[in-house]
C-alpha cells in the first residue's frame, strides 16, 4: 500500500489536536484580537493560531508527514489554520473519510501574502522595480550639508532613511529630512528614540599629541606618505577631504610657505622627522610626511621657506588632548563607578605593583541597586566580557573574563550590556518624549528603542495620542525580555497602524547569548511572518564595506540572507554609497532563487556533458 493507514490516523489525530488548540487560544485572547486596528484583525487571529500551533512540539508531526511523503510546509506561518485544514482534507481523503470545511473564516496563503505586502508598503513605501526588499540607511551628520549626498544614496538604491535622535539636534535632523525630501518626497523617514542607553562615562583627557602614520606594507616598506593639514587653530580641512593628521601652527609664517617648503623637527621620541608642503588651500597648507612621528604642543619646528640656508624657528600651537584609553586583559579588574568620575587606566608604582584599578563610570547609576554578584557584563558590543565580582555602594569590581590577547580597548560612550540583570529600565525616557514631538511632525515612523513589554508600547501609543500623531511604529527587539514578550508586544502595537519590527542584532546577540542568537533570529522572523508584520534585518550589514571600502566574505553571505526580511538596514560609513550599491545588487540577485525563506527553482544552467 502506498500510505501507512496507522500513520495517517496518527497524523489526523495530531491535526485535530492542533486545530482544537487554535480555537481555544482564539477564545482566550479574544479581547486582544478585538482591540487591534481593523487592518490587523485577521493578522492577530493568525498570530494567535500560530502560537497555539507552536505550543506543541511539532517535530513528531513533521516526521510523520515526511514519512508519508507529504510536504512538511515549514514556511506556512502566514496562514497556519488554512495549512492545517489542507492537511486534514488530504489525510481524510486518503482515509476515505468525508470532510467538511468549517464555516468560520480563515486566511488563504495568497490572502496572507497580500496582507503582508499591504502592511509593508504602508510602512516602507512601494517596492522598487528591481527588488522586493527595501534598503534603510542610517544618516550621518554630513547628510545635513547637501542634497547631493542624499541624491547619491537614493540613486544607489536607498528607499528609507534612518535618523538617530541619540546624535545631533533638531536643526540637523530637520536639514537631513529636507535634503532627502527635496530629492525624493516618497522616501520614508524613520527616527530612532535614544532610549535608556547604558554606556560608559567620560574619560580623563590624555596627552596632547598627534601620531603621524604613513601607510606601509607588511614588510614595513612605505606605500604612501601621511597626508597632513597645516592651518591656524580651529581651521579644519575642507569637507570630505582625506587627512591623516591636523597640525595647528602660526598663520603668519605658514602664509609665506609654498610648494617645496619644508620643516624638520625632533619628535617626542627624539626621532628626526621632516614634513614637506605640497599645496595650499586658503589659509591652510597640504603637506606630506614619510616618517612615523609623535607631535606634541610646543614642539620646535625648523622651517625652510625657500632655500636650505634660509630657516626660521617656530613651534606647534595648542593641540587637542587625546582621549585616554583603558586596555583590559583577561584576569584584570575594572572598577565601575556610580558617580561620574573621569575614567583612567590602572596605575602602578615604580616596582610595577598595582596601586589602583582601572576605573570608569556609567550613564545609568540606578543599575547599582539591581545587579547581583556573579552576573555577566559586556562592554563595547561584547568585545570585552566580564563578571561582577564585588558590589559596593558606590562602585562595582568587575573581573575581566575575555578580551583580545593584545588588550581590549575601553573608551568613553561605549555600550554596556547586563544580560543576567533585571534593571527595570523603561523604554521611554523624558528626552524621548521631547524628541517624539519632532518625530511626530516630520517622520513617517518612530523606531522604539529598548521596548521590553506591552506596557512600554502602551506608553508610546499614549504619547502619540497626546500629540495626535498618525505615524508608524517600529519595535526594536534588542533584549531577552523583548524577545520573550514579543507576541504580547506585537498584539499591543497592532492597535496602531502600521507597525514593524527591527531585529537589532547587536544588543540582541549579547543579551541572549552568542550560542542562542541564531535560533532567536529565526523565531523573530517566524513570529513576524505569522502576524504579517514587516521586519528589518539590522546591525553590521556590510559593515566592513561601509567603513573600509572592502567587504568580507562573511558579510556578503549575511547580506544575501537578509533578503528574508522586508527591509535591510545599513549603518553609516565613508563608503556607504558603495555599500548601498552592493546591497542592491545582492538583494536583486538573491530574490531570483529565494523568496524570503522559500527556495525558488529557476532553470539550472549546467554543462550537460556529464
Amino acid at each position: 500500500m502506498l500510505f501507512d493507514i496507522q500513520k495517517l490516523q496518527e497524523v489526523n489525530a495530531q491535526i485535530d489536536a492542533i486545530i482544537e488548540k487554535m480555537e481555544a487560544f482564539e477564545n482566550i485572547y479574544k479581547s486582544q484580537i478585538e482591540n487591534v486596528h481593523p487592518n490587523y484583525t485577521y493578522s492577530a487571529k493568525n498570530l494567535i493560531h500560530y502560537l497555539a500551533f507552536r505550543s506543541f512540539d511539532n517535530t513528531p508531526f513533521q516526521k510523520n508527514l515526511n514519512d508519508l511523503g507529504l510536504p512538511t510546509s515549514v514556511n506556512t506561518e502566514s496562514s497556519i489554520l488554512h495549512t492545517m485544514l489542507i492537511y486534514r482534507t488530504l489525510v481524510n481523503h486518503l482515509l476515505k473519510i468525508d470532510d467538511t470545511i468549517p464555516k468560520k473564516s480563515f486566511l488563504t496563503n495568497k490572502e496572507s501574502k497580500q496582507l503582508l505586502k499591504k502592511n509593508t508598503n504602508a510602512l516602507f513605501g512601494e517596492k522598487p522595480l528591481n527588488r522586493r526588499t527595501r534598503i534603510l540607511v542610517t544618516q550621518p551628520t554630513t547628510a545635513a550639508e547637501s542634497p547631493v549626498f542624499s541624491e547619491n544614496l537614493i540613486n544607489a538604491g536607498m528607499n528609507c532613511a534612518r535618523v538617530n535622535c541619540a546624535h545631533d539636534n533638531e536643526v540637523t535632523w530637520k536639514k537631513i529630512i529636507e535634503n532627502i525630501r527635496q530629492v525624493n518626497p516618497t522616501c520614508k523617514i524613520m527616527m530612532d528614540l535614544g532610549g535608556p542607553k547604558l554606556r560608559t562615562g567620560k574619560m580623563k583627557p590624555g596627552h596632547k599629541v598627534i601620531h603621524i602614520k604613513p601607510k606601509r606594507n607588511s614588510l614595513g616598506q612605505l606605500i604612501a606618505p601621511a597626508k597632513i593639514w597645516l592651518a591656524p587653530y580651529g581651521m579644519l580641512p575642507p569637507k570630505d577631504s582625506q587627512v591623516d593628521a591636523i597640525i595647528t601652527v602660526n598663520k603668519k609664517w605658514l602664509k609665506k610657505t609654498k610648494k617645496g617648503s619644508y620643516f624638520t623637527f625632533t619628535d617626542s621620541r627624539d626621532k628626526k622627522c621632516k614634513i614637506t608642503i605640497q599645496d595650499k588651500e586658503g589659509f591652510g597648507r597640504w603637506a606630506t610626511c614619510k616618517d612615523s612621528a609623535f607631535v606634541t604642543t610646543g614642539m620646535q619646528l625648523t622651517v625652510f621657506l625657500q632655500k636650505k640656508s634660509t630657516s626660521e624657528i617656530h613651534t606647534v600651537h595648542e593641540l587637542l588632548p587625546l582621549e585616554e584609553i583603558i586596555y583590559l586583559f583577561e584576569g584584570d579588574t575594572l572598577k565601575l563607578n556610580k558617580e561620574p568620575i573621569l575614567g583612567e587606566p590602572a596605575t602602578y608604582n615604580e616596582q610595577g605593583n598595582l596601586v589602583d584599578f582601572a576605573h570608569i563610570s556609567c550613564t545609568l547609576p540606578q543599575l547599582f541597586s539591581k545587579v547581583k554578584k556573579g552576573e555577566l557584563i559586556y562592554f563595547d558590543d561584547g568585545k570585552i566580557e566580564g563578571v561582577i565580582d564585588e558590589i559596593h555602594s558606590d562602585y562595582l569590581l568587575i573581573k575581566i573574563t575575555n578580551a583580545k590577547t593584545t588588550g581590549g580597548k575601553l573608551r568613553a560612550d561605549k555600550g554596556i550590556n547586563l544580560p543576567d540583570s533585571d534593571l527595570g529600565i523603561c523604554g521611554l525616557t523624558e528626552k524621548d518624549k521631547i524628541d517624539l514631538k519632532f518625530i511626530a511632525k516630520y517622520a513617517d515612523a518612530v523606531n522604539f528603542s529598548f521596548v521590553n513589554n506591552k506596557q512600554d508600547v502602551e506608553d508610546l501609543i499614549q504619547e502619540l495620542k497626546k500629540l495626535k500623531a498618525s505615524i508608524g511604529i517600529i519595535l526594536k527587539i534588542e533584549t531577552q525580555k523583548s524577545f520573550e514578550n514579543l507576541p504580547s508586544i506585537l498584539l499591543k502595537a497592532m492597535e496602531n497602524y502600521p507597525i514593524g519590527v527591527m531585529i537589532a542584532r547587536g544588543d540582541l546577540a549579547i543579551e541572549t547569548g552568542w550560542k542562542n542568537f541564531a535560533i532567536i533570529q529565526e523565531e523573530i522572523l517566524s513570529i513576524c511572518e505569522a502576524a504579517h508584520i514587516p521586519d528589518i534585518w539590522a546591525t553590521q550589514v556590510l559593515e566592513n564595506l561601509a567603513k573600509k571600502g572592502i567587504p568580507t566574505r562573511a558579510e556578503i553571505t549575511d547580506a544575501a540572507m537578509s533578503q528574508r526580511a522586508e527591509c535591510v538596514m545599513l549603518n553609516k560609513g565613508p563608503y556607504i554609497e558603495k555599500a548601498v550599491k552592493m546591497l542592491d545588487k545582492i538583494l536583486s540577485k538573491m530574490q531570483q532563487i529565494q523568496k524570503k525563506r522559500i527556495a525558488l527553482l529557476p532553470q539550472l544552467k549546467f554543462t550537460e556533458n556529464l
